[in-house]
């Protein structure tokens, strides 16, 4: 095995340590809604995958623990029995200390599996950098659900006091105009855009689009509260029909983390509760408020094969397409022509969900550094919105 590869584990595996050097031991274990899972269950999961998936080729190797194959299996049902995802946060053991022991067990062993020249014929490249590439998702996980768990608490904890960039002046709205063509490079390329890729990424195809325009920036507070202050959520004619019921059912006014008080709108981050920028490009909202806020200012939301054609074209115009927010697109999560699932439980992994999804383009505040990348397709439910999600606008041409 490759020094690189090695190196690579060991920094992946450090950055999720480096996120929880804030923490206290009661941050760990609290699960606030079904869709966030404890810290203590992500430092877990993401170390079960290199146990399951690479150690447990091993001839000779034998868990310390396992019934935590059942524990913290996420959802591969060739694996096995998983614990129900929305009681993780019921458990009490085990504790925080003996995850921190298993992970350093299995690192142990992956360090000894790394190193040994017979590598190749135990675990492939492609499991690995995909073992990696799934702890860096869950490193984003870990911070959206603990921004979501100090939510919930009437004293604002702190996650980092630096955790929010400050922002800089909003740049004018442009239109970058793109013309009618057949694009030949929608998907992931291995020639040019790196090693790796998730398998939704692929094959790589063509795409008709016909002429549109998309903005060189995001959407920022400032011209959100003018949709909030119109009454954008209060009128129906903006909205999808399952949008307006969410509205109602939800009874949402405002964006996540939004609260009006006597002072004005602040929003709760990571680094506390703080007055609503508004330069700072808008953060967790759902498709469906994106794509009625869209509907409200005259335009729409740009597909996934827009905004990737536009991107890499577009050069230095548009210089927020990562980094700053996932950006709703108008397209339904679902695969690109002559997409095949890999076989075994390593198919599980993306091509099961491809129903009832939106695709997510671009990157966050949160994405570890070195994960995103142009083709890669996030995906979530219409009203997700505890995500760092944010809107880019697009129209069509004449």
């Amino acid at each position: 095995m490759s020094d690189s590869m090695l190196d690579a584990y060991r920094t992946v595996r450090e950055h999720s340590r480096k996120i929880c050097a804030p923490l206290e031991t009661e941050d760990y274990v609290i699960q606030s809604m079904p869709d966030v899972s404890p810290t203590r269950w992500h430092l877990a999961h993401t170390t079960w995958f290199f146990e399951t998936f690479c150690l447990k080729n091993l001839p000779d190797y034998v868990p310390e623990q396992p019934e935590f194959e059942v524990l913290f299996n996420s959802y591969y049902n060739s694996v096995g029995e998983q614990f129900p995802r929305d009681r993780r946060g019921l458990l009490s053991r085990p504790t925080v200390a003996e995850v921190w022991r298993y992970r350093g067990q299995v690192d142990e062993a992956m360090f000894e599996l790394l190193e040994r020249s017979d590598r190749d014929s135990i675990v492939t490249d492609e499991v690995l950098r995909t073992g990696l590439n799934h702890e860096q998702q869950h490193q984003e996980l870990m911070l959206t659900d603990l921004l979501h768990v100090f939510s919930c608490n009437p004293l604002h904890p702190v996650y980092r006091s630096d955790a929010v960039p400050e922002s800089s002046r909003v740049e004018d709205l442009q239109w970058i105009e793109c013309p009618s063509e057949v694009v030949e490079s929608i998907g992931f390329d291995d020639s040019s855009d790196g090693l790796f890729c998730f398998d939704n990424e692929l094959p790589r195809h063509s795409s008709l689009l016909l002429p549109y325009a998309i903005a060189n920036r995001l959407v920022t507070n400032g011209e959100y509260l003018e949709f909030i202050e119109d009454g954008g959520y209060e009128d129906p004619s903006y909205w999808l029909s399952v949008g307006w019921s969410t509205v109602q059912s939800e009874d949402w006014r405002a964006p996540m983390y939004w609260h009006l008080g006597e002072e004005g709108w602040h929003q709760f981050t990571l680094a506390g509760l703080r007055p609503v920028d508004e330069n700072a490009p808008v953060c967790h909202v759902s498709y469906l408020e994106a794509d009625a806020f869209a509907r409200w200012s005259g335009y729409r939301l740009p597909t996934e094969f827009e905004w990737e054609n536009a991107v890499r074209n577009s050069g230095e115009s548009i210089k927020d397409a990562f980094g700053s927010r996932w950006q709703w697109t108008a397209s339904d999560y679902a695969p690109y022509p002559k997409y095949a699932a890999p076989e075994g439980a390593i198919g599980e992994y993306n091509g099961k969900f491809m129903c009832g999804q939106k695709v997510l383009r671009g990157s966050s505040v949160a994405t570890p550094e070195g994960h995103a990348r142009l083709t890669y397709r996030n995906f979530f439910p219409p009203s997700m919105r505890w995500q760092f999600c944010g809107i880019r606008l697009a129209t069509d041409l004449d």
